[in-house]
């Protein structure tokens, strides 16, 4: 018995020491070496779905692309350095690939140290079937000749540096462009470029050159067959902005020439067509169309030209010319005074001893003369000073736009242009937009042009944030404008007019309902008063009226739209009876999405250059479960049947599907909240049999990570049912409580499935290094009553917390709340309402309501008024209802604080305020409550440097830490920093790679 005893116990022994040891929580030094797929291009699939391309991307280390076969293992893997914009693109024929390399990251840093020089970018060509690597210096920018896949052409930077040639606006611009035969691996170098580019079948190469004093500057094609170049123009002038159709059958561009006279450039268009034979080239000097041409003005730089889609018309901006002013002339100089200086009493003596005085009355004159020359002295040098302009802006209660916001859009003001067209055959000038309408969109087949004019209620919309146009269509072959809708509110985007691909109607929003106005026949029609739903959007409680939800798009024959009503899509018919004379009516495509809960919020575009919807091709579309947060994938067609097919349904957040040009190949991607997203292959149009193609955030399984996720359902005080998502801490135990932070931004349960990459952000707070370290996390959604935005929170996020308490998770002594921006302000009102949270942290905090509405929105320049009043704020006027606001101001409740508080506040934050951290800060300084301020030197409204991001991150969870886990407070929480003391604190706080 005792031997079994002891062999029982070797074998427990055994089991012990087989345990796997616990993994390290990930702390925010790792966050410098983890590998992700950037969220944006990051990803590319060939045009034949046999390779998929994608970027592994560090923060303080260098990148690599990895180009993976998707049939098989075969995998490709080449250091890029460190892109801020990953550059990847596959030949037409998918037999190559090139990228762009970047300076290594160590280079960067010692690049940018003073003296240091910029490092020029590389692109690495690569012939996919062997991985033949050729690698290309200096490159600014390349590209594949289109579907001829052929050539590649490289556009180098100067020799000097990363950019163009180095000088002036005046100096050249051009420089090498290599043409790098696919087939022969032989270079052909052609000096002096500006701008390339090739048309869609790869057959032309359009080339600008811009050389020293415009010797030889011109407009150049050259035949991708024959090797055979043609200067098509060639002046003392500077070609710019080369535009080809996307057809490939057309070109245009800009010429431009200095006139002595002005301090702009005279410009004129090119075009350039009949590609098959002879190309053609037409000119339209604006100088020489005395007739047609408004005088004082040309053709602006600051719009690229474009041709009709049948080639009659040339489109572009006009702008004024200004003037040159005139040099002063500068006065011959004084010549030098020799003379001694003399004082007031030397000039009296001397007057007396001139031989001239000799009577009380010469000796008068004598004086006068002394004063009047004093005084003309003096008042030479006053209008001296006079020359010195005064520096003063002038704000006056009319001003349509403020001050501030002129000063924002004062570049944008000054590049102010005017839709115009060039009728070819007719030789005709016509101004489409002017000062009235600046505003126009060309509609598709280029036959209207749809434009808008604020201009009557613009004040008004700077006051209330309410938005209301009038509606313009002009025929463009006559330019004959009509109005055709006055004060036109949009509460949102999809209230704007939305042309049909045929170019004949547009779709709009008014009142609770979508119409369409037919352009050709002048006459609108309610397409959705009769449709047995609303496509009004409840769920948007801004102060807005009616917001419509999102239209889907026009079909492909302009006969219908697709429109959403927040769960199915509806096909809306644009005519009311067919040509047999039967009624047409709305179909429900989806049918069960406002039954099962299921929203039907996207269609995948797999087509870049579609036209319109085509209805007789399937049509994928993302799903959601509003309350079971599954996502995936479902497959529409529409025939003598609708069907509506699940592809793909998912405890997931599933999306980005993308379908190959040339093939049926597919590729979607799909993450969760403890697994990151990854993305996979199909040749299956049901999306079926899928293959893992990446292997992102490969460091994931070196760290404890979060245990999963709960979704908790809860009712506010209100009686709004909604929910919050839960994230378990690495290590969850069922039973055990934890230390808990509340995060929240409006409406976020809808990320309960998404992976969030440890990363140093702009507020300092990321969910994965939380829960990895032990925390649980906690996110409610928030609903808005009007003129309620703080007690909103109140009656949203302590009902939130309360039923996330039991679920057992939540230590109810350790609860922590952070927000940034608006949910600074909810973070920093809510401590006044209650006591549950023992810490809090608020980044970029309104805190006055009062104030904060009168105050500048210093990023947009506008006030902050029409934000309060018609978006985010949902309030009324403050002067309508002051008790409204002192009731949601936490400055004004700030003696009932009892909770730690951080905040983050910058100096330069040009969103909320600096004034109203420091207001909310000196308030409770004064009532000795427990804040900290901390305020980074310059920085806008998020932390966009670096080493600040790093230092806030750590501080705020070093705050979390102390309060919500018992580990000793930081001297800068608990001492403060002297200013003499702060270079010495903050040197020995840096952590580097």
């Amino acid at each position: 018995m005792k031997k079994l005893f002891l062999l029982f116990g070797m074998m427990l022994s055994t089991v012990a020491f087989a345990q796997p040891k616990p993994k390290p929580a990930m702390g925010w030094k790792d966050v410098l070496n983890w590998k992700a797929i950037p969220s944006f291009g990051g990803t590319q699939l060939s045009p034949d779905g046999q390779w998929y391309a994608y970027v592994l991307a560090t923060y303080e280390s260098d990148a690599e692309l990895i180009i993976q076969k998707t049939s098989d293992t075969t995998k490709y893997v080449y250091p890029i350095g460190t892109p801020s914009f990953p550059q990847i693109s596959f030949s037409d024929n998918s037999k190559w690939v090139a990228f762009k390399v970047f300076a290594k990251n160590k280079d960067k840093k010692a690049a940018a140290k003073p003296g240091g020089k910029p490092i020029p970018d590389k692109v690495f060509l690569v012939e996919l079937a062997s991985n033949k690597k050729t690698e290309f210096d200096r490159v600014k920018s390349f590209a594949f000749n289109g579907e001829k896949a052929t050539h590649l052409a490289l556009l180098l930077t100067a020799s000097g540096g990363a950019g163009p040639s180095a000088g002036g606006g005046d100096a050249a611009k051009g420089t090498d462009l290599l043409l790098h035969d696919l087939g022969t691996s032989k270079t052909q170098n052609v000096g002096n470029v500006a701008e390339m580019g090739f048309d869609k079948a790869g057959n032309w190469l359009a080339m600008t050159i811009d050389a020293n004093e415009k010797a030889g500057n011109g407009v150049q094609l050259r035949n991708m067959t024959t090797g055979v170049t043609l200067t098509m123009d060639n002046d003392k002038a500077r070609y710019q902005s080369l535009n080809w159709t996307e057809k490939g059958d057309g070109l245009a561009l800009l010429k431009s020439v200095k006139d002595e006279k002005y301090k702009n450039e005279r410009v004129g268009v090119l075009g350039i067509k009949n590609f098959g034979t002879m190309p053609e080239l037409i000119t339209y000097d604006p100088k020489s169309d005395s007739l047609g041409f408004p005088k004082g003005m040309t053709v602006s730089p600051n719009r690229t030209p474009y041709w009709s889609e049948d080639l009659s018309r040339l489109f572009f901006g006009v702008h004024k010319l200004e003037l040159a002013k005139k040099e002063d002339k500068k006065p011959a100089a004084a010549p030098k005074d020799t003379t001694k200086k003399l004082s007031d009493a030397e000039k009296l003596a001397k007057i007396k001893a001139d031989t001239t005085v000799k009577t009380l009355e010469d000796l008068q004159k004598a004086l006068a003369k002394v004063k009047t020359d004093s005084t003309k002295a003096v008042a030479s040098a006053d209008k001296k000073d006079d020359t010195e302009k005064p520096e003063v802006t002038v704000w006056n209660w009319q001003d349509k736009r403020l001050q501030s916001r002129q000063q924002i859009q004062e570049t944008q003001d000054k590049n102010q242009n005017y839709v115009s067209m060039y009728d070819v055959a007719a030789k005709k000038f016509v101004q489409l937009a002017d000062s009235t309408v600046k505003s126009i969109s060309i509609a598709p087949k280029q036959l209207y042009g749809i434009g808008t004019d604020n201009s009557e209620y613009e004040l008004e919309s700077s006051l209330d944030g309410r938005n209301y146009v009038d509606v313009y269509v002009t025929e463009l072959k006559t330019g004959k404008r009509e109005k055709v809708r006055t004060k036109h509110y949009l509460p949102n985007f999809w209230s704007g007019a939305q042309p049909s691909p045929d170019g004949t109607k547009f779709m709009y929003w008014e009142g609770t309902n979508y119409w369409v106005y037919d352009m050709a026949t002048k006459t609108s029609r309610n397409l959705t008063e009769k449709v047995p739903t609303s496509f009004v959007d409840v769920d948007d409680d801004h102060n807005q009226q009616t917001p419509p939800q999102g239209a889907v798009g026009w079909s492909s024959d302009s006969k219908s739209v697709l429109l959403s009503d927040g769960w199915d899509i509806w096909q809306v018919p644009t005519d009311e009876k067919d040509t047999k004379g039967k009624a047409l009516v709305a179909v429900n495509l989806t049918q069960n999405g406002k039954k099962d809960k299921i929203r039907y919020d996207q269609r995948y575009q797999l087509d870049p250059e579609e036209k319109g919807i085509d209805l007789k091709k399937p049509l994928y579309l993302h799903t959601y479960g509003e309350w079971t947060k599954k996502s995936g994938v479902a497959r529409l067609d529409i025939g003598k049947t609708i069907t509506v097919k699940p592809l793909l349904w998912q405890d997931a957040a599933v999306g980005s599907l993308s379908k190959a040009k040339k093939a049926e190949t597919f590729v979607f991607a799909k993450e969760t909240f403890t697994q990151p997203r990854q993305y996979f292959v199909t040749t299956s149009p049901e999306l079926g049999s899928e293959k893992q193609l990446t292997k992102n955030a490969p460091l994931l399984e070196k760290f404890a990570w979060s245990a999963g996720t709960r979704l908790v359902d809860y009712v506010s005080d209100k009686g709004d049912t909604l929910q919050g998502a839960l994230f378990l801490p690495a290590g969850y135990e069922q039973g055990k409580k934890y230390p808990t932070v509340v995060y929240y931004y409006e409406k976020l349960s809808q990320t309960l499935h998404n992976f969030a990459n440890p990363a140093y952000s702009g507020t300092g707070w990321n969910p994965s290094i939380y829960t990895s370290n032990g925390y649980a996390v906690f996110i409610p959604d928030i609903v808005y009553k009007l003129n309620d935005p703080g007690m909103s929170a109140v009656w949203c996020v302590l009902p939130a917390v309360k039923a996330a308490l039991k679920t057992g998770v939540i230590d109810e002594a350790k609860i922590g709340i952070h927000g940034h921006s608006w949910g600074g302000y909810q973070t920093s009102f809510l401590i006044t309402q209650t006591n549950m949270f023992k810490a809090a942290a608020a980044g970029a905090p309104l805190t006055d309501m009062i104030s904060m509405y009168n105050l500048i929105y210093k990023n947009s320049g506008t006030s902050n008024g029409q934000i309060f009043e018609g978006s985010q704020g949902r309030l009324v006027a403050p002067w309508e209802n002051w008790e409204a606001y002192n009731r949601n101001s936490p400055i004004y409740h700030v003696k009932k604080v009892q909770t730690p508080l951080l905040m983050l506040h910058n100096d330069a934050d040009g969103a909320v305020d600096f004034t109203q951290g420091v207001e909310y800060y000196t308030a409770l300084r004064r009532l000795k409550k427990p804040v900290v301020m901390v305020q980074y030197k310059g920085e806008n409204h998020g932390l966009a440097k670096q080493p600040n991001r790093k230092d806030y991150s750590v501080r705020m969870m070093e705050f979390f830490d102390h309060f919500l886990k018992g580990k000793p407070a930081p001297e800068w929480w608990s001492k403060g920093v002297p200013r003499l003391e702060l270079e010495q604190h903050i040197e020995g706080r840096i952590f580097e790679n």
